[in-house]
């Protein structure tokens, strides 16, 4: 096995793939790398696309179909592929590595003694273009990543690094039997299934643990944004299904409950939505904004109270 493993999922983007390898093949690395492509159940050409770019030069391209659907299967799956490499990057298949970017894992893995490092996440607004209403403040719900242009190390979770650009040093992850979570796993494309927090998750661990993590800003990317997600009821979606793992899976369970939900929680939702109905009627900026926030705290609400339904 060489070295270094760069992986990607991938569902129903075919059309995406052969730029995606020949990027990633046009990459410069001081050690061997191979790629690893996990179908994710594709209903389109993506698996006699893949056949095809396996067969052209660079470096060599491996694919396996993991047939249990969602993104936390896939990238299991991507963990298991490749167990016998040094390191594993992740990318997404609707994505572009900078040229420098496996340099720049590499480096830092190798030589800076990172554990885990991730990087810059630029968004790629074309063809469609970015709506006037999608401020700056809303990007990183579009999965941007830009903590600067300085290399330095991780220790909250106030500067995160996603999956969409980062990469592991395996035998890490191994040592501490590191997955990632099923309970946030996502379905189909971002647009119809919104969410998923399972990078969020693993993130938290591995602060948790400790881990060496390092940001590096000469490891970026371009990441493309599908015309599903470029309008509001995405974002609120996005939050609301947040809201609602969060209820689920993190909150305490209170002993001050009302038909199972805790009242603060009831007038936490209560207020967010009438300051974003208010601040809708006004036309004020960012009422998007608190839209989201009344979204988040409505699925808080719902999760909690599905969870005590459960019980």
């Amino acid at each position: 096995m060489p070295a270094l493993t760069v992986a990607f999922c991938t569902f129903n983007r075919a059309t995406r793939l052969e730029r995606l390898v020949a990027a990633l093949r046009a990459q410069h690395c001081p050690v061997d790398f191979d790629i690893l492509a996990v179908n994710n159940n594709s209903r389109d050409d993506t698996l006699a696309t893949l056949a095809h770019l396996q067969a052209l030069p660079g470096a060599p391209l491996r694919y396996v179909t993991e047939a249990e659907p969602g993104i936390v299967p896939a990238r299991n799956r991507a963990l298991q592929e490749a167990a016998d490499s040094t390191y594993l990057v992740f990318i997404d298949d609707d994505e572009l590595p900078h040229p420098g970017l496996l340099m720049a894992a590499y480096d830092a893995l190798a030589n800076e003694g990172a554990d885990c490092v991730g990087g810059k996440v630029e968004i790629d607004f074309q063809p469609h273009g970015r709506p006037a209403w999608l401020g700056n403040d809303l990007l990183g719900f579009l999965a941007a990543v830009d903590h600067g242009p300085q290399a330095f190390w991780i220790r909250d979770a106030s500067t995160p690094v996603w999956t969409s650009n980062i990469a592991y040093r395996l035998s890490y992850l191994q040592t501490h039997d590191l997955r990632f979570d099923a309970r946030y796993n996502r379905q189909g494309n971002s647009a119809t299934s919104p969410g998923g927090g399972e990078d969020h998750v693993m993130l938290a661990r591995l602060l948790e643990l400790q881990a060496r993590i390092r940001y590096r800003p000469d490891m970026c990317v371009d990441h493309g944004v599908e015309i599903e997600r470029l309008n509001r009821r995405y974002f609120v979606r996005l939050h609301y299904r947040a809201g609602l793992r969060k209820g689920l899976h993190e909150l305490p369970a209170y002993t001050r409950t009302c038909l199972g939900v805790p009242p603060f929680l009831v007038a936490q939702s209560l207020t967010h939505s009438a300051k974003a109905l208010l601040m809708l009627l006004a036309l004020r900026d960012g009422w998007v904004r608190q839209a989201m926030n009344a979204a988040h705290a409505l699925g808080l609400l719902t999760g909690y109270r599905q969870r005590h339904e459960a019980r």
